[in-house]
């Protein structure tokens, strides 16, 4: 595919993004089988990067400790993304603070500073896409 297509369909995939307010993300357990899980979404950079609050203590960063590989996808009106990459776990406070909204004192009643809240980055390097019924593989 011509790299012009390619940067539409990245295009299209930040939009349809913004549009979702979650995502599935997919974890590897400790016996080599996918965990997917909707999460609702945090900050994004363009398509490559994703933002998701969780618990220190949930299964998903348990998982992500031992293997950082991960899956994410989106969809909306037939529309679908699904990204593979890696996972980083955050618990520096100065970024905990930056990234927090106010509707994360749901899950974590201590605020930012509460030591259960925890930050995934997941960082894409791999996509496919189904948008427009176009469709693509692509390095990202």
């Amino acid at each position: 595919m011509k790299s012009s297509q390619n940067s539409d369909l990245i295009r299209k995939a930040e939009a349809l993004l913004a549009e979702c307010s979650a995502v599935t993300i997919a974890s590897v357990n400790s016996d080599g089988f996918p965990r997917p899980v909707p999460m609702a979404k945090g900050d994004t950079e363009g398509c490559r990067t994703v933002w998701m609050a969780t618990g220190a203590d949930s299964v998903k960063v348990s998982d992500f400790r031992q293997n950082p590989k991960a899956g994410l996808c989106y969809d909306k009106d037939g529309s679908s993304v699904c990204l593979r990459g890696y996972v980083e776990i955050i618990d520096d406070d100065r970024v905990r603070k930056e990234k927090w909204q106010d509707w994360y004192i749901n899950h974590f009643p201590g605020g930012p500073a509460d030591p259960n809240y925890i930050l995934l980055r997941f960082s894409a390097k791999e996509a496919t896409f189904w948008i427009d019924h176009e469709f693509a593989h692509i390095e990202l």
